[in-house]
């Protein structure tokens, strides 16, 4: 019975020490068309548009499977990603701060599906984003997707 709890202690401290994954985000380049097969004959699902975060799934050889801020899965090639981040408004109506903290004076604000260059994760549940006019803040990442 003792070598058998040894053996599930190392089995589990193997597991434990294995790197966590992280979440890969990454950002389509330009309009393109997502697909239900990573192949260019599979059927045509939707058209993604410019600067819309994805979360990588799957990578496998050029293409990768991505899924959307509303959950949806599809195949992308990869070709069609950058490694730039940016995020993407899911509040109505997001108030881009000037500081990360409450009651700080607005910078601007972003409607819903609007992205946003992201440029760091801020203590206390905020994150650095730029607007594509060069405009910048923290906005509250319970208003975002995609970091």
């Amino acid at each position: 019975m003792p070598r058998l709890v040894n053996i599930a202690l190392l089995a589990l401290l193997a597991v434990l020490s294995l790197p966590a994954r992280s979440i890969d985000y990454r950002t389509v380049e330009a309009a393109t068309v997502l697909y239900d097969t990573p192949n260019l004959k599979g059927a045509k699902l939707f058209v993604i548009r410019r600067d819309t975060p994805v979360e990588v799934v799957v990578p496998q050889g050029s293409w990768v499977k991505v899924r959307d801020a509303e959950g949806s899965l599809a195949w992308i090639e990869k070709k069609a990603l950058a490694d730039r981040r940016t995020i993407i408004v899911k509040a109505e109506l997001a108030a881009i701060l000037q500081k990360p903290e409450e009651g700080a004076p607005l910078s601007f604000e972003a409607e819903r599906n609007v992205s946003l260059n992201y440029l760091e994760t801020s203590p206390g549940g905020w994150i650095k984003v730029r607007h594509r006019d060069g405009q910048e803040g923290f906005v509250r990442a319970s208003q975002v997707w995609g970091f």
